[in-house]
């Protein structure tokens, strides 16, 4: 696991090797323990490394690493399945001096060119040059576990693991996209390709960039998407052990490592699930790692404890207080682009403790994509059902929002407000209504008129929607899933869990996000997943039984999220009104003063939740004086 760089001219200027040093120096929490820099003997090229040594932890494993004396990689990922590659590769004469998954990176590539992407079962982003072709070879893994920014213009091509070190190059200019802010504030996260910052763009998940650096020519394409229009026939029986083979399967694939490895245990299913399976694969105890709170109804670690006792792990954990979010702002920097999932704090603090005992360390992401385990699909499935009683849309659907926006101010009836009030919209711009921190109706009210003229021509709802055509499925529901496998999961939770563990210099492994797990999963028929509208993820449970103890198994979701409600009604109420009743986004004229002042008064006066909303505002507030101030 490491962090790469790279800057390339197209014009008659050359780099300096400084120009890459400064900007593997911004990254170095993702490798401390190397650093590399290849620069072209014309220098039209430059290449930056930090290694965190993870596989083959000798000096071979070295980047950027030359083959043939042809090609040079930067590489940030693990390839779990090289070693069966190398063995394929050595049988046509391929020959290797090292033991690392980066070698054999290149030797498909020379073998295969762009299709050797086809060949890789892992999380990566990396970049190759040819220096007789003159090309160079930019990807991204197909799920977007590993990131890859970049700026292009018709000069330069800067790339890096994290666009701060993009900002060190005077060829970048800053400037805030207030477009990508926008989608931010609905969203949570910034949607791909967007950054925050005019001009950098984040590859894809599953895509590569291909630039000739004659011509200049720039190729982006995609090359794997999931696809859930194929179903197989199969019992329940057969279904349960397919998944579990290949969950098994995932689990051992991401064991393989040269340094020590432990697993983040919420006591949620799936990562539980995982435990169960390492304790299963391991001759020895599994190091296991939980966070937890004070208040009891975001604490998980009951269950995790019944998970560590079950399979007698080594078990570690570390409690998170208000006092935390003195934490905030170096987070906000480390998260380089606007985001408001709360749960950035407590995945830091677990990613930290981690790492004091391990240096690789798998999770349970991605369970609740695969298996539709997220409770608004079944509010969504509800009302799809609805669809079919337009009558009762007529009756039931501004009447009953209106009376319940006007009379009842709580959190439970403002949600049931919001549910009533989409049963009009279209299905696919009705499912972000259910996740939406600020919907249209609400940034309406809080954009001044001139931050509106410049954004509101960029409907957020569109990005979702434009998503549950691609999936290949009739089934609604199951459309709502991908999208939230194309859009939330890369952009927020797999962000989250790269720059928190990064952070700390920790790698993350995520078993149910191998893509071969996801292939299978998407030929699942749709209600063995989501079973009589609230039974979520079924087939996973019973493939699980007798691994995960039942009062795990079939406890309420709780979601992995923190106090912030509380918080900012008690101990954060005063710095988060100073912050944003006296900050740059009422004072450059973006957001009306008296709107803001609206959501903190209710918040903290009557029992309606609008913590995400104050969070979104109080994490962009802290972006705008990191970046630019």
């Amino acid at each position: 696991m490491c962090g790469i760089t790279g800057k390339i001219y197209f014009n008659a200027n050359t780099v300096l090797e400084q120009d890459i040093l400064v900007m593997n120096e911004k990254i170095q929490h993702r490798g401390p323990d190397d650093e590399g820099v290849y620069l072209s003997p014309d220098q039209k090229v430059s290449l930056g490394h930090r290694r965190l040594s993870i596989i083959d932890l000798s000096p071979l494993g070295h980047q950027p690493m030359n083959y043939l004396d042809r090609y040079w990689i930067v590489f940030n990922g693990e390839v779990y399945n090289f070693q069966e590659k190398r063995a394929m590769l050595e049988k046509d004469g391929y020959v290797f001096k090292s033991k690392s998954d980066t070698e054999v990176i290149l030797a498909l590539y020379d073998k295969f060119g762009k299709k050797c992407l086809e060949h890789l079962r892992g999380m990566f982003s990396f970049a190759i040059y040819d220096e007789i072709k003159k090309t160079i070879f930019c990807a991204r893994d197909r799920v977007g576990k590993k990131p890859f920014k970049y700026y292009l213009d018709d000069n330069v091509f800067i790339f890096a693991s994290e666009l701060k070190a993009i900002l060190t190059q005077p060829e970048y200019h800053k400037e805030p996209d207030y477009v990508a802010i926008h989608h931010y504030l609905t969203l949570q996260y910034v949607p791909a390709p967007l950054t925050g910052f005019v001009g950098i763009k984040k590859l894809e998940p599953a895509h590569y960039l291909y630039i000739d650096l004659k011509t200049k020519e720039v190729e982006k394409e995609r090359y794997w998407k999931l696809d859930y229009s194929k179903k197989l026939d199969l019992s329940e029986a057969e279904w349960k052990k397919r998944i579990i083979d290949k969950l098994e399967e995932s689990v051992k694939l991401r064991m393989i490592s040269d340094v020590p490895l432990g697993a983040f245990l919420s006591g949620g299913i799936d990562s539980s699930a995982i435990v169960g399976l390492m304790s299963k694969l391991s001759n020895k105890p599994v190091k296991t790692f939980s966070i937890g709170f004070q208040e009891e109804k975001y604490n998980e670690l009951k269950y995790a404890r019944i998970i560590a006792d079950k399979f007698k792990t080594n078990h570690t954990e570390f409690i998170v207080k208000p006092d935390a979010i003195k934490m905030l702002p170096a987070l906000v920097k480390q998260y380089e682009e606007p985001y408001a999932d709360s749960s950035a704090l407590p995945t830091y603090y677990v990613s930290k403790m981690t790492r004091d005992f391990v240096t690789v360390a798998l999770n349970g992401d991605g369970g609740d994509e695969n298996f539709a385990g997220y409770s608004r699909y079944s509010a969504f499935q509800i009302s799809t059902l609805l669809d079919r009683l337009d009558v009762l849309n007529r009756i039931a659907g501004k009447p009953l929002t209106t009376f319940l926006k006007n009379n009842i101010k709580n959190t439970f009836f403002d949600r049931l407000s919001r549910f009533s009030q989409s049963l009009s919209d279209d299905y696919r711009r009705r499912y972000l209504s259910y996740t939406a921190y600020f919907t249209n109706e609400q940034k309406s009210e809080l954009y001044t008129d001139e931050f509106k003229q410049k954004v509101w021509h960029n409907d957020t709802y569109d990005i979702i929607a434009r998503e549950f055509e691609k999936s290949g499925s009739k089934n609604r529901t199951e459309q709502a899933v991908y999208a939230d496998f194309t859009t939330y999961l890369p952009d927020d939770l797999l962000a989250k869990v790269d720059i928190d563990t990064m952070a700390v210099s920790l790698e993350g492994r995520s078993p149910f996000l191998d893509h071969e797990f996801l292939e299978l999963t998407a030929q699942i028929p749709f209600n063995l997943k989501l079973k009589r509208f609230n039974n979520k993820k079924y087939i996973l449970k019973e493939s699980l039984r007798g691994l995960v103890p039942d009062e795990v198994m079939f406890r309420p979701k709780m979601g992995f999220g923190i106090p912030i409600d509380r918080w900012f009604r008690n101990e954060l109420r005063d710095y988060t009104r100073e912050k944003l009743l006296n900050g740059r986004l009422i004072k450059e004229n973006l957001f009306r003063k008296e709107y803001i002042e609206h959501i903190l008064n209710t918040h903290c006066n009557t029992k309606v939740n609008f913590s995400p909303h104050i969070w979104a505002l109080l994490t962009l507030e802290l972006w705008f004086k990191e970046y630019f101030s």
